[in-house]
């Protein structure tokens, strides 16, 4: 039989715990819920709160504020990389903020399957008590290899890179995906969308004397994209090209080791923008009545 004074103790703690619970108001949201496997995944934390007074959420030095939680379709946490800090964030009373926070530079989110993921947001000022978040699904693909070429890195004798593109159809469009691989483990570098692509032109990929990566794909029914990738996953030059007096433009790849696409009319966006703001204009010009 519990005594009454330890029975008094509990119900406190209870209430202490219920109160300070309800002090903060905790959501969590994905920028999307299908994911390239590698590809970044961002997760947006907003916290509200009820306090009453200000708060400031940073770590002790030991414990961070905030702890994330993503497991795999068996149930089974995820395993960490290298352990992170989220920093700080201070919120005033009745007042609501947010973190965003790429997953996938937290935990090693490189195989295909389901996942979920939730948080905890910790009371700051050395409390126990903390707040957690809804739970929310994603899933990550492989996505479909369309092409691959390991290069070596220059000025790193030993050192490769695996270049790959890959094409992913999760919605009602399909999306180009480059991805850079470690060689030496096999785990993504890099994994990222280059943009939307229509499958009725075969993407054209190719690397350059400097070890770089060309693709030039079809991304409107009028204009074909050319971007340029190092072997640390940048991109160094996106260009937008449409079609020239004789067909498609083509990539092509010349003796001296350089890249370029011919048969194109380069696309000019400030030209284009100074044309519509020239036909605006006309078209405001007041229309001229005769009697």
């Amino acid at each position: 039989m519990i005594a009454k004074g330890v029975l008094s103790g509990i119900l406190a703690l209870m209430v202490f715990c219920s109160a300070a619970h309800a002090q903060l108001v905790t959501a969590l949201r994905l920028n999307q819920n299908q994911y390239v496997a590698g590809e970044s995944v961002i997760a947006t934390i907003s916290i509200t709160n009820h306090s009453g007074r200000e708060l400031l959420f940073h770590s002790d030095g030991h414990t961070e504020w905030l702890a994330l939680n993503v497991k795999n379709h068996r149930g089974n946490p995820v395993n960490p990389r290298a352990r992170k800090t989220f920093g700080s964030l201070k919120i005033g009373p009745g007042q609501s903020m947010s973190r965003s926070i790429d997953l996938s530079q937290h935990f090693l989110l490189t195989e295909q399957g389901n996942y979920s993921v939730s948080a905890l947001v910790r009371m700051p000022d050395g409390s126990v008590t903390s707040s957690a978040t809804n739970r929310v699904l994603f899933n990550l693909n492989p996505g479909r290899l369309y092409w691959s070429q390991k290069v070596g890195i220059r000025g790193q004798a030993g050192q490769t890179r695996e270049y790959r593109i890959l094409q992913f159809s999760g919605s009602q469009h399909t999306k180009i995906y480059a991805q850079i691989i470690d060689t030496r483990t096999g785990i993504p570098i890099s994994t990222f969308p280059l943009g939307d692509m229509l499958s009725i032109r075969k993407p054209s990929v190719t690397v350059d004397g400097n070890q770089r990566m060309h693709v030039f794909y079809l991304a409107t029914p009028t204009m074909w994209v050319h971007q340029v990738i190092n072997t640390d996953g940048t991109i160094v030059a996106r260009n937008i090209h449409q079609r020239g007096a004789q067909g498609d433009p083509k990539l092509m790849t010349f003796g001296d080791g350089s890249v370029r696409v011919m048969n194109s009319i380069p696309y000019d966006a400030a030209a284009v923008a100074a044309a519509r703001a020239k036909i605006r204009k006309i078209s405001e010009r007041p229309r001229v009545v005769y009697e």
